[in-house]
């Protein structure tokens, strides 16, 4: 019987979030027949487009303000301490922990909350960001508005 590849989860504008443990890993020794090994692995189609892709790392703390930013790239965000918390543009609220995987479809805005209290490493099908690189010289960013519906 043939192996079914399962679509790409970046099918819509939106926010998915993968918690941690929910998906099913696959035991290496099983499937590398190797006796005793002890790793497992999953492969997640995210997209096939074919676009540049850039890697980073994300700290969020506490803060008086939230943090409206506007995806027109896909990124996909994997929370490694703390928590991370976002809202969507419909006003749903999702809340990440270690271990647990965001992956933000554009175009969309995601506001990261101001309750945040965590790190994250991601990768985004875009060039580099000026802004987000050391001895960026350009002016201030504007961020995006809510969208109220």
């Amino acid at each position: 019987m043939a192996q079914t590849i399962p679509e790409p989860l970046a099918q819509k504008p939106g926010i998915q979030l993968i918690k941690a443990g929910s998906l099913e890993m696959v035991p290496l020794a099983e499937t590398y027949m190797c006796a005793g090994l002890n790793s497992s692995i999953i492969d997640v189609p995210i997209s096939n487009e074919n676009k540049p892709l850039t890697m980073g790392h994300f700290e969020m703390r506490p803060s008086p303000n939230n943090f409206p930013f506007y995806y027109e790239y896909l990124e996909v965000k994997t929370v490694v301490s703390g928590k991370i918390i976002v809202m969507d543009e419909q006003k749903n609220v999702y809340e990440g922990h270690p271990g647990d995987v965001f992956i933000f479809t554009p175009p969309h805005v995601v506001t990261f909350l101001a309750e945040s209290d965590g790190r994250a490493v991601y990768m985004g099908h875009r060039g580099p960001e000026p802004s987000f690189l050391p001895g960026y010289q350009g002016g201030p960013i504007e961020t995006p508005a809510i969208i109220e519906k």
